[in-house]
């Protein structure tokens, strides 16, 4: 309980819950497809159990940290595309693909709905189990690289491991205001996507880094941090912009 422990515990919990926040979009996302009774119960059981098994993930990758990055096959394809891939990668990557998928097909559903209220009532499309079952799957990509961050802070157990429950506990307490401030303001609902899409991207970045892909001789560079959150201000203000444009012709229409 020394003083830089401390200090170092705090830093991590506040780098956990910047890391969260497009977990928390994704959480949002997914408790949606359930019924609305359930919809609370799900995000809360989903990420207590996300809690204990990102504990055994911490464990596990302090254990085997080596094996994770230890290249098992690789692609390699002369002039087209060439790459040897890990564990960590093909995780971030195999992540991403499932992310950039589940924004799409949201969005596209979005346009294509013509009933915007009758659709949002619509029944359960997914079974709560099955929507935990993602919910913490989805959580354990996204914590991959919020334990590698740690480690490279500390390497002292309970620091890193009440960091992880501190953080779970404040996504649990967020993940039900993000979910009603989108359900109270639907037409936040696309800008939540694009940034889930962005998150998609960022992730395919990193794993093809990881796994050192190049496409026609030309290496897939990683979206660095300051680069997506400086995007997802750039789309904020522009959605909010055309929010407060759109209303005022609105205004000028109605007169």
């Amino acid at each position: 309980m020394s003083v830089d422990n401390l200090f170092t515990l705090a830093m991590l919990v506040f780098l956990q819950a910047v890391l969260g926040f497009d977990n928390l979009l994704y959480i949002s996302l997914e408790s949606k497809r359930v019924a609305v009774e359930r919809r609370q119960m799900v995000r809360r059981v989903g990420i207590a159990l996300a809690i204990v098994l990102r504990v055994v993930l911490l464990v596990v990758i302090v254990q085997a940290i080596d094996a994770f990055q230890v290249p098992f096959g690789g692609l390699h394809v002369p002039g087209i595309v060439e790459g040897d891939f890990n564990v960590h990668s093909v995780i971030v990557l195999v992540g991403g693909v499932f992310i950039v998928y589940t924004a799409f097909k949201e969005i596209t559903h979005l346009l294509t709905v013509h009933d915007i209220d009758g659709d949002a009532e619509e029944g359960p499309q997914r079974a709560p189990g099955v929507a935990i079952a993602w919910i913490v799957v989805m959580n354990l990509v996204f914590s991959f690289d919020s334990i590698l961050s740690a480690l490279a802070l500390t390497r002292v157990m309970w620091v890193m491991a009440t960091a992880i429950v501190i953080s779970g506990v404040m996504m649990m307490v967020l993940a039900d205001k993000v979910s009603d401030f989108l359900e109270r303001n639907r037409m936040y609902e696309v800008l939540g996507l694009f940034i889930l899409l962005i998150v998609g991207v960022m992730l395919l970045s990193e794993g093809g880094h990881l796994a050192h892909l190049h496409f026609g001789g030309h290496p897939v560079e990683p979206m660095s941090k300051t680069t997506f959150y400086f995007t997802i201000v750039i789309l904020t203000l522009v959605d909010l912009a055309q929010g407060r444009y759109q209303k005022k012709l609105d205004l000028e229409r109605a007169e």
